[in-house]
Order: structure tokens, then C-alpha cells, then sequence
């Protein structure tokens, strides 16, 4: 059996690994670029412009704000804003949903990164354990000392070209990887900031007073951000 797999091992060589990393580097690439483009249509953060006005419980300038936005941010704010007549709890909720409902659209091929950020390094090292036993193979099979010595060296550097492409492959992925992590933490961050502005207003005694007072005078009347802002 050990035979067998250095006879294997010997005739495959340190090559296929480093086409398996070249593959594996596309791939990244093309992850890390969509991932960019993405992250520039639906990261974009309002939070600045949102935050006083939920503050202040002004639901329609938010909406009009908000009107044509898309991403994380812009849809916790949106069922923060259509939970509100519920209460500080229930925009708890929606936000909540909205965030685990969302989340995974950001997340999309960051896996791959992670994964490949932590393993190609290995991979890349086994690429010249590889070309390391098939250089002694070829010492051993030498017809001369010298050429036998310039077989294992020219071996030699060839297998160390796979822990070197290997490393080259993980650093842009762990970059981006930790790039888009942070900026999804940020996104998440902001929108729940601004979720619990809006929460903060509705939990205001005067507010949950007017609310009481207009939905006793009317029960079809306003909602308790309108009834709020009329006051």
C-alpha cells in the first residue's frame, strides 16, 4: 500500500496541485469582485440622514427617504417603521426577522473565502511535501552523484513554488473576506442603531399617551407615529 502511494504520488507530481491552486485563485477573483459589486448597489448607508428623523418619529420623511433605497439597512428601517404601531416590542421583532431574512444575501460566497484563505496555504504545502518526495525518488534512480544531486535540487525549488502560490492565493482572500465582514458588521450595526431610535420614540410616555388618547377617541384614527407628529 505505501508503495503503491509513493508510486502514485512520484509520477503526479507537484503540478496538478499548482493548477488546482490556479483554479482555486479564478474562482476567488471572480467571488471577490461580485461580492464588491454587491456590496457597492446594497451597502450604501443612510444612517446620518434616518437616525434624526426616527428619532423624532417622523415616519413619512423616513419613508421618503427610504423610497427606491435597497439593501440590509433600508429594509430593517422599512419594517421597523411598519411594526411601529405595536410597539417598542414588536419593532424588536420585525427588526429582527429582517436582519436573519437579509443577512445571507450578504453573506454569499464568503465561506468560500474563509475556507479558501485558511486552506490553501496547506494545500500549497502539500503540493511540495509532494515535490519533495519525488526529487528523493529521482536521487535515487540517478546514474551519477552529480546528477543525481542537481535532480533533487532542481525538484527542490520546484516544490516550493506550490507553498509560495499557495500563500499568494490566501491573502486576497482573507482580505476580503475580512473587508466584507466588517463592512456587513457595520451595515447590521447601523440599521439596528436605527431601530432603536425609532423604539426609543414610541417608548416615550407622551407619545404612548397621545396614542392611547386618539385610539380611545377613534378607532379608526391615526397610527401612533401620525398621532405623535399631529401633536
Amino acid at each position: 500500500m505505501t508503495r503503491q502511494l509513493f508510486d502514485a504520488l512520484t509520477r503526479a507530481g507537484a503540478e496538478w496541485v499548482l493548477y488546482a491552486l490556479m483554479l482555486l485563485s479564478v474562482a476567488s477573483v471572480a467571488v471577490i469582485l461580485e461580492r464588491w459589486i454587491f456590496f457597492l448597489r446594497h451597502g450604501r448607508s443612510r444612517g446620518d440622514e434616518l437616525l434624526p428623523l426616527l428619532a423624532a418619529g417622523d415616519a413619512f420623511a423616513a419613508r421618503e427617504r427610504l423610497r427606491g433605497q435597497r439593501g440590509l439597512e433600508a429594509r430593517v428601517v422599512e419594517a421597523a417603521l411598519d411594526a411601529a404601531e405595536g410597539g417598542p416590542a414588536s419593532v424588536a421583532e420585525r427588526v429582527a426577522c429582517a436582519v436573519r431574512r437579509e443577512r445571507p444575501a450578504y453573506e454569499r460566497g464568503m465561506g468560500f473565502l474563509a475556507t479558501l484563505g485558511s486552506n490553501a496555504p496547506f494545500l500549497g504545502l502539500f503540493g511540495t511535501v509532494v515535490g519533495i518526495i519525488k526529487a528523493f525518488a529521482d536521487l535515487g534512480v540517478g546514474s551519477a552523484q552529480n546528477a543525481g544531486a542537481t535532480a533533487v535540487m532542481a525538484g527542490l525549488s520546484e516544490a516550493l513554488v506550490a507553498t509560495a502560490v499557495g500563500i499568494f492565493v490566501a491573502i486576497p482572500a482573507v482580505a476580503a473576506f475580512n473587508a466584507f465582514s466588517r463592512r456587513l458588521r457595520t451595515l447590521v450595526s447601523t440599521s439596528e442603531a436605527l431601530a432603536h431610535a425609532l423604539a426609543s420614540h414610541l417608548a416615550r410616555d407622551d407619545v404612548r399617551a397621545l396614542a392611547l388618547a386618539r385610539a380611545r377617541a377613534s378607532a379608526g384614527g391615526p397610527g401612533i407615529l401620525d398621532a405623535a407628529a399631529g401633536s
